[in-house]
């Protein structure tokens, strides 16, 4: 183990010098990386929303808007089909899906079944060559009454069809912005996520994403007046819309449409030369500029209306045919509204409205701040593990502190490389595996430290050290990287960009600490030919010897018992302080624009909204603001309009920092998936565990997992700290930690049983809780070092994530001693037949309880 060929050594330092080319232009300026080397990388990574400010929003199309324009169509068709084969009909209607018609005349139901058919015949997907579905269908339930049932497969793939075109669409108009590197991705069936960095006005582009801008032409109906047609009954023909800047002015206009959009080629915002007006000017491609050269025609003299998502931008009169495929459309605009409208008609209608159900934006003051906040917590963690290992292991603790920078280094560079985007939890991440990276370091150096107390020389204790540390090392990180690959499936956003860095961070640290760690040790021992540990080594007071740790165990137990049942009572009954991303609504960062905040005027102009339940509180600094506002009633659309009435009531005095608007579906989502993401962590554990154990390591372990999830989540009840999608983060990290802490146990226990067949369980059991205490104590405390760090200079956005893992390591490390080891004996793991075994023969436990292996 401690000779490395050349070609090893030269694959390791190939791979630090790497890491340190591809980390290096992270810590560059732009300005710096323009006279950077060009045959250098100069990738950097990408940051999130939440560092580099932007909006993320979550689009949705409803699907029984869908169905009613299918069945809006579907009656149309048949009204013409009807009339084109001269069958008479009445009572044509649409109910949900169905359509019904009733045929007057008998005879002519056999002509009708023929007319509608076409209806109902299989039509091709254009996915897979000779795929087709039935879009409806048609029977008879009662002589001379035909209804066409629209097919939920058929619905499907209209969903499907509206998607990809809206995805489309949505991208086209996004790209109009100007805004670079935006990201736009279809979510399941019926949503759309965009992701748009660097934007700073979110109001702007959801206006632009909210209208299906579907443009239309028609005639204006002067045969009544449009008050007329409003206090009594229009001509079949026509309908009565309103206007976009005035919604009082009616306007009765035809039903047929002149010409649509569709023809379209493009629009431009521009202004009229005779009023210096703001107007948008637009061209026909050939079609439709024949088409609107021969309606303006037969029409000189009338007026017509430009509609817009059925409101009338304006209604001119023609004076003369419009040749040329060329137009104007004036209203009240401004110069923003004219380009908006310009964006919206370049890129076309949307075969449907998309409504906001979820949006998360981030100015880029806060986005610097979070940036800020993550370096410095970052540096303070990683000084305080870097003296803490200095102080207890001197020049063992230099080798762990150049395997921890080369750790990050290498993290940083795998994240570069993969283009993953960086987050805040994503810093977190890193931050995080400061602290738990140096474990690996501890399990070996206290096997080395265990074996040169045995008696065996330096060379045989460090290559005995690095083989019997290396599965341990290896179970434990596995476990953990179950729960992060859990995480990043089932997470979203920062919460995956958390799981990615926690991931990478575990691969990277088993092989800085086993693979450079052990090339470190060997040119030490080429270099210096050592023949004693250094003297720097100060863990042995950490030391534990014949603690009997399962003496107390009914106690503990007990305890135990009783704080889960307290947390599963108070969960039921207080129950926990749950965010937006689980109960819907609206969290708000404010920072006064000018002096401190005023809370009571804030609260008093909020209440006046007429919103609800709304909280507003000071949020760190006194010139910042943390506003709650309720889930709203009345559907997906009422969370973006309380928050419209938000900005409009203080966006003048008021800086928006972030926003976070969860509407009732997608939080009901977070929160069966938060539970899936836990249960299936959990039973991934457990089928690892199974195979590398026996059965009741794998069962004790989940029961341990358990009791720390239920305490965790009831520090939550007791704190009433709020809990939200990054706290699930939090919890999935800490059944990986708490695992960690178990399988190291689990580890020396299974290695002690294999030596001491005889042993009764207990002694066994405090036997290998002793000789990993050391282990046990230095883990927690370097890996609780970062945390604290984390959460007295993360800042405030990611406080609850660091406080529920301080509070799950603390909770886990209990449950590896007092949870987790004592379960074995309850299960009988070691029968009583072996324990008067070695009553009647066997050495007394007592005189190997304390041995060291």
């Amino acid at each position: 183990m401690l000779y490395f060929p050349r070609w090893k050594t030269f694959l390791i330092w190939l791979s630090m010098l790497g890491s340190i080319i591809i980390a290096l232009p992270n810590a560059l300026s732009d300005a710096q990386l323009k006279n950077y080397p060009s045959f250098l990388p100069h990738h950097k990574m990408t940051l999130g929303l939440d560092l580099q400010g932007g909006s993320y929003m979550m689009l949705k199309i409803d699907r029984s808007e869908i169905v009613k324009e299918r069945v809006e169509t579907t009656i149309g068709d048949i009204r013409t089909r009807l009339r084109e084969a001269g069958v008479r009909y009445t009572g044509l209607t649409g109910n949900g899906q169905q359509i019904q018609v009733r045929i007057t005349d008998p005879a002519q139901v056999d002509a009708a079944r023929k007319a509608l058919n076409e209806l109902v015949q299989p039509i091709s997907t254009g996915t897979v060559m000779g795929t087709t579905l039935r879009e409806a269908s048609l029977d008879e339930p009662e002589t001379g009454l035909l209804r066409l049932t629209l097919t939920d497969e058929g619905i499907n793939y209209r969903m499907s069809s509206a998607l990809s075109q809206s995805t489309e669409v949505v991208r086209r108009r996004v790209d109009e912005l100007g805004n670079t590197e935006p990201l736009i991705t279809r979510q399941g069936n019926d949503r759309i996520a965009v992701q748009v960095p660097g934007l700073n006005d979110p109001q702007r582009l959801k206006n632009l994403l909210n209208k299906t801008a579907k443009l239309t032409f028609h005639m204006v109906d002067t045969s009544m007046s449009p008050q007329e047609a409003v206090n009594g009954r229009p001509p079949a023909a026509s309908q009565v819309l309103y206007g976009a800047s005035d919604p009082t002015t009616p306007y009765l206009v035809e039903k047929q449409a002149l010409i649509s959009g569709e023809n379209l080629v493009d629009a431009q915002a521009s202004f009229n030369q005779q009023t210096n007006e703001p107007v948008v000017t637009f061209r026909f491609d050939s079609r439709g500029a024949q088409r609107f050269a021969q309606a303006t025609q037969q029409n000189v003299g009338r007026p017509f209306a430009i509609v817009l998502d059925d409101k009338v931008i304006s209604a001119p009169v023609i004076r003369e045919p419009i040749v040329g495929g060329l137009g104007q459309i004036s209203g009240n605009f401004t110069v923003q509204s004219a380009n908006d409208l310009a964006v919206l008609l370049r890129a076309g209608a949307l075969p449907a409205t998309l409504t906001v159900v979820e949006e998360r934006t981030v100015g880029p003051s806060l986005g610097a701040d979070s940036i800020r906040a993550g370096v410095i917590a970052g540096i303070v963690a990683s000084l305080l593990v870097i003296v803490f290992m200095l102080v207890f292991y001197g020049f063992f603790g230099v080798l762990a502190i150049i395997a921890l920078t080369v750790n990050i280094l290498m993290t940083i560079a795998i994240l570069t490389v993969l283009g993953s985007t960086l987050t805040l939890p994503g810093i977190a991440g890193i931050v995080l595996t400061i602290g738990m990276a140096v474990d690996s370091n501890v399990l070996i150096y206290e096997r080395i430290r265990e074996e040169a107390k045995s008696g065996r020389s330096l060379i045989q204790s460090i290559d005995l050290g690095f083989n019997r540390a290396f599965g341990t090392i290896v179970d434990a990180n596995v476990t953990a990287l179950i729960a992060a690959v859990v995480l990043f499936y089932l997470g979203t956003g920062p919460v995956r960009g958390f799981a990615v860095t926690h991931a990478i961070g575990i691969a990277t640290t088993i092989f800085t600490a086993y693979t450079l760690t052990n090339w470190l040790f060997a040119e030490w021992i080429k270099l210096r030919r050592p023949k004693h540990l250094p003297k720097g080594i100060r863990t042995g007071i950490f030391d534990f010897n014949g603690v009997k740790f399962m003496g107390i165990r009914r106690w503990t137990f007990t305890i135990s018992g009783i704080l889960v049942l307290g947390s599963i009572v108070g969960f039921g009954v207080g129950g926990m302080n749950l965010g937006v991303d689980f109960k819907g609504g609206s969290v708000i960062e404010l920072r006064a624009k000018e002096g401190d905040a005023n809370l009571a005027d804030l609260r008093s102009r909020l209440d006046g909204l007429g919103l609800g339940e709304v909280q507003a509180q000071n949020f760190g600094e006194a010139n910042s603001v943390l506003v709650r506002i309720a889930a709203q009633g009345g559907g997906e659309t009422a969370e973006q309009t309380a928050l419209a009435k938000v900005r409009d009531a203080l966006e003048k005095d008021y800086e928006f920092r972030r926003v976070e608007v969860v509407g009732p579906a997608v939080s009901g989502e977070l929160s069966q998936t938060a539970t899936i993401g836990v249960l299936g962590a959990l039973i991934g554990i457990l089928v690892y565990i199974w195979f590398r154990f026996e059965w009741q390591f794998a069962v004790g372990a989940i029961l341990a997992t358990i009791h720390d999830v239920i305490l965790t989540l009831g520090i939550f009840v007791v704190s009433g700290i709020e809990f939200n999608l990054t706290s699930i983060a939090a919890i999935l990290t800490v059944v990986g930690y708490s695992l960690n802490d178990t399988v190291v146990v689990y580890d020396r226990l299974r290695e002690n049983m294999r030596k001491f067949k005889k042993m009764p369980l207990a002694d066994l059991i405090d036997m290998s809780i002793n000789e990993t205490m050391s282990r046990t104590i230095l883990t927690m405390v370097t890996t609780l070092l970062a945390l604290i760090a984390l959460y007295l200079f993360g800042g405030e956005v990611i406080q609850s994530f660091t406080f529920a893992m301080i509070a799950g390591v603390v909770v886990a490390t209990f449950s590896s001693i007092y949870i987790a080891a004592p379960i074995l004996i309850a299960f009988n793991m070691r029968p009583e037949s072996g324990d008067a075994s070695a009553a009647k023969g066997g050495k007394k436990a007592s005189d190997v309880s304390g041995a060291k292996v």
